[in-house]
């Protein structure tokens, strides 16, 4: 189905490096360092899932353009603090500084990414196009060892505009030399990779580990990176 094909473009936060989870390791260890049971979160999963919620949606905003990276920095745990019902006089600030430095060093990545990437590497050339900050991505690239599989890297920082923007998928094409019609774009963003390449007149493949409900104009699906091996 896939065999025209020629360059794959891939989404990195949620699609290959496994973010909620590593997320979710970097908040238990900032949990018990800052003590905030002592500062009244008595529940460290309380504290993983509201954060979880909030930097969800502001990632959302910040992928259409509606906030800053320097608004979601600041506002992600300063709402998720204030929400849990701590006062604003004692808001660990440096909490932020914390979580951006050490979240990039952990590892996990989805399961079978390293065998799905080392397979498609042997047919096709494999790109990255991400709307991550800048020297977060590229730590996360180095330190999981993903950036022998992939020819370029594109961060919208560089670019100047964000995934769903028309500008950052054309550049991609430009940077890998690449045609529309042999390219395709895999990520876990309907609006941001899926809908952003599908409006620029590229295919898309949605990654749905979690089941989410489809849009009916959504045509490729994947719900497990080893399924990439049968459609390619």
């Amino acid at each position: 189905m896939l065999h025209n094909k020629k360059h794959i473009f891939f989404d990195l936060d949620h699609t290959i490096w496994d973010f909620d989870r590593n997320a979710e390791e970097t908040l238990s260890e900032l949990y018990n360092t800052y003590n905030l049971k002592g500062l009244g979160l008595s529940s460290c999963a309380d504290f993983i899932l509201t954060y979880t919620e909030n930097n969800h949606k502001l990632w959302a905003d910040y992928h259409l353009g509606k906030i800053t990276k320097d608004f979601l920095r600041a506002e992600r745990f300063n709402k998720t603090f204030i929400q849990l019902g701590i006062s604003p006089d004692v808001v660990p600030h440096q909490f932020e500084e914390d979580y951006v430095n050490i979240s990039p060093t952990k590892t996990n990545l989805f399961d079978g990414a390293a065998d799905v990437l080392t397979y498609l590497k042997e047919k096709y050339t494999l790109h990255i196009i991400s709307n991550g900050f800048k020297e977060t991505t590229l730590t996360k690239m180095e330190l999981s060892n993903l950036n022998p599989y992939f020819e370029n890297v594109i961060i919208s920082e560089d670019v100047g505009v964000n995934k769903p923007n028309p500008r950052i998928f054309e550049y991609a094409l430009e940077r890998a030399t690449a045609q529309k019609e042999e390219s395709i774009m895999i990520g876990d963003s309907i609006e941001a990779d899926i809908y952003g390449a599908l409006n620029f007149g590229m295919e898309a493949i949605f990654f749905n580990p979690l089941s989410k409900e489809k849009p009916e104009d959504v045509k490729k699906e994947i719900k497990h990176l080893k399924d990439l091996i049968n459609l390619f």
